[in-house]
C-alpha cells in the first residue's frame, strides 16, 4: 500500500512515522518513504488502510491511500502560507503600540499548525523540533517576553513555509519528467486517443515540433529528434525508417509515422521516472549517518538545556528568568531540521540531475559508492566498442580498383543479413557503390558465398574458404595472418582465376572510449581493466587503441566474476561497466554495476545499479565527478549546520543568546543548506 502524507516535509516526520506506524505493520523495515513526493509505502503487511490512516492522524499528519481522493497539496501550501503571512502582519501591527494582543495573534497564527505535532511528541515522550519550538514559545510567554514569542512563532512558520517551497522545487524537477510525453496519441487517419489505450504495433503520427508520445520504430518519414530528456545527447539524432524513437523526445522538422513498440506504462521515460522515484527510497550512507546522529543529538540537547537552567539557578543562585530564557534559546537552536533535511534533498537533486543527463542511478547509495570507487572494469564488445563490425581497410589486388572490389563484394552481400554483410553493404553505400545483386547466389555455411555478377562467377568468404579455392600465395597468406593478429576479421573476394582483394572488418572502438579512460586515470580511479571473452590479439589491439594495459581475455561469465572478486579483494570498491547477458553476473558482483542502457540487454539493465541511457562512456567519469560533488555538498551542509549550532550553544552558555536570533539562524541555516543541495540539480559542468 502507498499513502500520500500531508505534512511529510522533513526527515524528522519520517522518524515519527517509523516509530508509530512500524509496530502496526510488523516492523519499521516494511516502511519506505519518498519525502519529496510526500509518499509512504508499506510492503507485506496485513494492517488495514483505515488503521494506518488513523495512526498517521495521531501524529498530526494526514494520510490518504494512493488512488483515492487525495488531499490537494497546493491547498495545503496556500493554507500554510496564509497563516505565515497572518503571523507576520500581526507581529508588525503589534510593534507599533506594543500591543500584546497583536503579539498573541501572531504567536497563534505562527505556532498553530505545529501544535498537534508538538502535543503528539509530548505524549510519546519523544521530543522533536515541533515540541522544542512550542516549549520555547510557551517559555517566552511565561516570562513575559511576548515580542520574543511572536518573533519565534513567525520565523519558525516562515522557515517551514520556505522549506516546503524549496523541497517542492526538487519535487517539481522530478514531476517535470512525467509531463514530457503527451497524454494523447494521433493515430494514422487522424483519430486521437489516450496514450494508455494504444496497443503495441499501432501506427501513429508525429508532426514537426511535437513530442513523441510512445516508444516505437519509425515506419516512414525522416527527421531529427532531440533525445536529450531520455539519453542526455546534446545534439539531435537523425531518424529514418527502422530507427527507434522514445516517448518524451522532441521531433524536429520532419513528419514521422511510428509503430509503437511498448505500452505507455513501459516506455523508457516511464521506466526512468519509476526508477528515479524508487531510488529515493534507497538511502545513502550519509543519510543513514545523519538519522542516527539526530536520534542521539535531540535528547542530548534537551538535557543540556536543562543543565543551562539548573546549574546557574540552583547551583549559583542566578536569575531564574534570565537562565530560563537562555535554556529556551538552546532549545530553539537545537532544532535538527537543517541537519536532517539537507542530506536527502541533496541526494535526490543529484539523482534527478543524473537522470536529466541520461544516467539512471537506482539509489543514492549507488551514487555515493561510485564517488568512492577505486578501480573499474570494462567489458570490451558493446561497451568499449560499438558491438557492430565496420569496414576499416580495403585491399584491391590483381589490377582491380577499390571501387571494383567493393562492387563485387556488395553485389554478393546484398543477399545476406549477416552483421558483416550489412557492414560491407553500408560501407559501399557511403562510397556511392550501388551494384545490382548477384544472380545464382549460393551460401556456403561457415565458409562464404558464391554468385554470378555481370555474367561471371565470384566468390566471397573466409581465409579457410580461400584455401579451398587454391588461390592463396605466400604474400596473401602473410597479410591475412597479420590482419587477423591485429584483431581484424578478413573477407576475401575472388573469381575462378584469382583473388580480387579483401576487406578487413573490425568492431570499432567507441569514439569517446580513449578520453574516458584518460579521465578516469586523472580522477585517480586505477587500475582500469578490460574484460572480454574475445581472443588475446583482438583484446590487445582494442586495449592499445583506448589506452588500457590491464587486459583479461578469453573469459567465460564465471571468469569475469572471478576477476572482479580479485579486484575487490585487492583494491576495495570496484565498478564494472558492461552491456550483455554474459556481463550480468559480474555487474552484480561488483560494488557498483553500470550497464549500457540503449544497446545493452535487459538482463544487464536489471543487474546493474546504473544505466547509461546514451551509451556514452564519457558519462562514467561525469557520474563519478557528480557523486563526489554530492558528497562535498552534503559534508559542507553538515559542517555548516553543526557549526552554527555550536556557536549558539557557546553564546547561550555565556548568557549572550536571544530567541529571535536563534530562530533566524536556524531558519537561515535550513534554507542555506537546502539551496546549497538544490545546486546539484544543475549537475557538474565537468569532471573534477
Amino acid at each position: 500500500m502507498t499513502f500520500r502524507i500531508r505534512g511529510l516535509d522533513c526527515a524528522e516526520e519520517v522518524a515519527v512515522l517509523r516509530r508509530e506506524i512500524g509496530p502496526l505493520v510488523g516492523g519499521a523495515d516494511r516502511l519506505s518513504f519518498d519525502v519529496l513526493n510526500g509518499r509512504m509505502t508499506i510492503a507485506g503487511s496485513s494492517a488495514s488502510a483505515a488503521a494506518i490512516i488513523a495512526a498517521v492522524r495521531q501524529t498530526g499528519m494526514e494520510a490518504t491511500l494512493e488512488g483515492a481522493a487525495a488531499p490537494a497539496p497546493p491547498a495545503g501550501r496556500d493554507w500554510r502560507l496564509a497563516l505565515t503571512v497572518a503571523s507576520g502582519v500581526c507581529l508588525a501591527a503589534g510593534l507599533g503600540p506594543a500591543d500584546r494582543w497583536g503579539y498573541a495573534a501572531a504567536t497563534l497564527a505562527g505556532a498553530g499548525p505545529v501544535l498537534p505535532k508538538a502535543w503528539f511528541a509530548l505524549r510519546r515522550g519523544r521530543p522533536d523540533m515541533n515540541l522544542l519550538m512550542v516549549v520555547a514559545i510557551a517559555g517566552a510567554i511565561a516570562i513575559g517576553e511576548w515580542l520574543e514569542a511572536a518573533s519565534v512563532a513567525f520565523l519558525f512558520s516562515l522557515s517551514l513555509t520556505l522549506e516546503a517551497w524549496s523541497v517542492g522545487r526538487a519535487r517539481r524537477a522530478i514531476g517535470a519528467l512525467l509531463h514530457l510525453a503527451p497524454r494523447r496519441v494521433r493515430l494514422v487517419g487522424g483519430t486521437e486517443v489516450a496514450a494508455e489505450a494504444v496497443a503495441v504495433g499501432t501506427l501513429f503520427q508525429v508532426r514537426p515540433g511535437e513530442r513523441i508520445p510512445l516508444d516505437g520504430e519509425v515506419e516512414s518519414g525522416c527527421s531529427e529528434v532531440n533525445q536529450a530528456p531520455i539519453t542526455g545527447e546534446s545534439m539531435p539524432v537523425a531518424k529514418e525508417p527502422g530507427a527507434l524513437v522514445y516517448a518524451g523526445t522532441l521531433n524536429g522538422s520532419g513528419a514521422l509515422v511510428v509503430r509503437s513498440s511498448k505500452p505507455s506504462s513501459e516506455t523508457a521515460l516511464a521506466h526512468i521516472v519509476r526508477l528515479v522515484e524508487e531510488a529515493q527510497q534507497k538511502r545513502a550512507p550519509a543519510e543513514q549517518w545523519v538519522d542516527r546522529f539526530a536520534a542521539v543529538y535531540t535528547p542530548a540537547v534537551m538535557g543540556l538545556a536543562a543543565l543551562v537552567f539548573l546549574v546557574p539557578v540552583v547551583g549559583l543562585g542566578l536569575s531564574a528568568s534570565e537562565w530560563l530564557y537562555q535554556a529556551l534559546v538552546l532549545l530553539v537552536i537545537a532544532c535538527p531540521c537543517a541537519l536532517v533535511i539537507a542530506t536527502p534533498v541533496g541526494v535526490v537533486a543529484a539523482l534527478t540531475a543524473a537522470a536529466r543527463a541520461g544516467v539512471l542511478v537506482k539509489g543514492g547509495v549507488h551514487l555515493e559508492t561510485l564517488a568512492r570507487v577505486k578501480a573499474i572494469a570494462f567489458d570490451k564488445t558493446g561497451t568499449l566498442t560499438t558491438g557492430q563490425p565496420s569496414v576499416v581497410e580495403v585491399v584491391a589486388l590483381a589490377g582491380h580498383t577499390e571501387n571494383e572490389l567493393l562492387e563485387r563484394a556488395v553485389a554478393l552481400e546484398l543477399h545476406s543479413d549477416h552483421p558483416m554483410a550489412r557492414a560491407i553493404v553500408a560501407y559501399g553505400k557511403d562510397r556511392s557503390v550501388h551494384p545490382l545483386p548477384a544472380e545464382s547466389f549460393t551460401l556456403q555455411p561457415g565458409k562464404g558465398a558464391v554468385g554470378v555478377w555481370q555474367g561471371r562467377q565470384f566468390w566471397l568468404g573466409s581465409h579457410r574458404y580461400l584455401a579451398e579455392w587454391g588461390q592463396e600465395t605466400p604474400a596473401i597468406h602473410d597479410r591475412l595472418v597479420e590482419l587477423a593478429g591485429s584483431g581484424r576479421t578478413v573477407v576475401v573476394v575472388g573469381n575462378e582465376s584469382h583473388v580480387c582483394g579483401f576487406l578487413a572488418l573490425a568492431d570499432t572502438v567507441r569514439p569517446e572510449a580513449a578520453a574516458a579512460v584518460r579521465q578516469l586515470t586523472a580522477l585517480g580511479v586505477e587500475p582500469v581493466v578490460m574484460l572480454t571473452g574475445d581472443n588475446q590479439p583482438t583484446a590487445a589491439a582494442v586495449g592499445r587503441e583506448v589506452g588500457i594495459t590491464h587486459i583479461a581475455a578469453e573469459l567465460l561469465p564465471a571468469d569475469k566474476v572471478r576477476v572482479i572478486e580479485e579486484l575487490v579483494e585487492r583494491h576495495g570498491l570496484v565498478a564494472m561497466v558492461g552491456d550483455g547477458i554474459n556481463d550480468a553476473p559480474a555487474l552484480r558482483r561488483a560494488n557498483i554495476g553500470m550497464a549500457m542502457g540503449v544497446a545493452g540487454s535487459d538482463t544487464a539493465m536489471e543487474a546493474a545499479d546504473v544505466a547509461l541511457l546514451a551509451d556514452d562512456l564519457g558519462k562514467v567519469t561525469w557520474l563519478i565527478g557528480h557523486g563526489r560533488r554530492m558528497l562535498r555538498v552534503i559534508r559542507a551542509n553538515i559542517a555548516l549546520a553543526l557549526g552554527v549550532k555550536a556557536l549558539f550553544v557557546l553564546l547561550t552558555i555565556t548568557g549572550h543568546g536571544s530567541l529571535w536570533a536563534a530562530v533566524a539562524a536556524d531558519m537561515g541555516m535550513s534554507l542555506l543548506v537546502i539551496f546549497n543541495a538544490l545546486r546539484l540539480l544543475r549537475g557538474p559542468t565537468a569532471a573534477p
